[in-house]
C-alpha cells in the first residue's frame, strides 16, 4: 500500500513539472511572439509619418519610374508593380562586378541591402548572414554598447533585429530577414548575426542589389547631408572622396538623434 502511494505520488509530481514546464514554454513562445509581431506591426505604423524623401519606391532608383513613393512599407514581397516590373526586366548579359564603389564605401555584390541600411548574406548551409553596411558602420563606428538578440529568437523582416548606442542615441537596426537567430557576432567579425530563414531560403524580393546600389546610396548621401546641415558643414571626406570612418566624432555639435532617425528610418 505504502508503496502504491510513494509511485503515485511521484507519477502527479512528475505530471506537474511536465505541466509546468509546458506553460513556461508556452508563456515564452507567447511573448516572443508578441515581441516580433510589435516590431514588424510598429513598423508598419511609423512608416507613413517618414518624410516622403525616405519612402521613395526602389524603381525609382532604376529609372523606372520618374517620381514614386512607397506604400508598401518598402516590402516589395507584396506589391504587384514591383513584380510586374521584375518580370518584365531582360536578364543580365554579363556577370555582376563582385563588388559597387560608391564614394569610396564597399558594397560587395553578393549581399541583399535593406533600406535600413543592414545586410543579408545566403550561406551554402542555408543560414543567412546579416550585418550592418558600409555606411550604416561608419555612422554608429565605435559603439557605446550594442543590444543583440539572444540565440533562439525569432527575427520578422523590418522588426527591430538589434540596438545601438552611439553619442547617446540609441539606434535600432531593422531585420531583412524573417527567421530565427542562431548565432550572434560583433564589429569585430564584421558581422552581427546569423539566421536559419523561414522557409530554409532567403526570401530577397524586399531587398537592395546588384544595379540598386549606387543610386540609392547616392542618394542616402544626399539624406545625411541634409541631416548634417545644421552643423554648417558638408560631410567630411578622406582623401579621395571617401566619408571619414567615424562619422559622429567629425561632428560634435550634431543632434545625433536626429541623424540617425534618418538613416536608419525612425519615424
Amino acid at each position: 500500500m505504502l508503496g502504491h502511494v510513494i509511485f503515485l505520488g511521484l507519477f502527479f509530481a512528475a505530471l506537474m513539472v511536465i505541466g509546468a514546464s509546458l506553460m513556461l514554454s508556452l508563456v515564452r513562445a507567447v511573448r516572443d511572439f508578441r515581441a516580433r509581431r510589435t516590431g514588424a506591426i510598429a513598423w508598419q505604423a511609423t512608416f507613413p509619418d517618414l518624410p516622403a524623401r525616405e519612402r521613395v519606391c526602389r524603381h525609382e532608383f532604376t529609372g523606372e519610374f520618374k517620381h514614386r513613393t512607397c506604400d508598401r512599407a518598402f516590402d516589395c514581397r507584396e506589391c504587384q508593380t514591383h513584380a510586374a516590373l521584375v518580370a518584365k526586366r531582360a536578364p543580365d548579359a554579363a556577370p555582376l562586378p563582385r563588388e559597387a564603389d560608391v564614394l569610396g564605401l564597399e558594397f560587395p555584390l553578393d549581399r541583399f541591402y535593406h533600406r535600413g541600411h543592414a545586410w543579408a548574406h545566403p550561406e551554402p548551409d542555408g543560414m543567412v548572414t546579416v550585418g550592418l553596411d558600409a555606411l550604416g558602420a561608419r555612422l554608429v563606428a565605435e559603439p557605446e554598447s550594442i543590444r543583440l538578440p539572444g540565440v533562439g529568437t525569432h527575427l520578422e523582416t523590418n522588426g527591430t533585429a538589434w540596438h545601438m548606442r552611439k553619442r547617446g542615441a540609441d539606434v535600432r537596426i531593422l531585420s531583412p530577414v524573417d527567421g530565427e537567430v542562431v548565432a550572434t557576432g560583433s564589429p569585430d567579425d564584421a558581422w552581427y548575426l546569423k539566421v536559419k530563414p523561414d522557409g530554409g531560403k532567403l526570401d530577397d524580393r524586399h531587398l537592395l542589389r546588384g544595379a540598386e546600389i549606387r543610386p540609392w546610396i547616392m542618394r542616402e548621401m544626399e539624406r545625411l547631408h541634409a541631416a548634417l546641415a545644421p552643423t554648417g558643414q558638408a560631410v567630411s571626406m578622406a582623401d579621395g572622396g571617401v566619408p571619414v570612418d567615424n562619422i559622429a566624432a567629425a561632428y560634435p555639435d550634431a543632434d545625433w538623434d536626429a541623424v540617425c532617425a534618418e538613416i536608419f528610418l525612425e519615424a
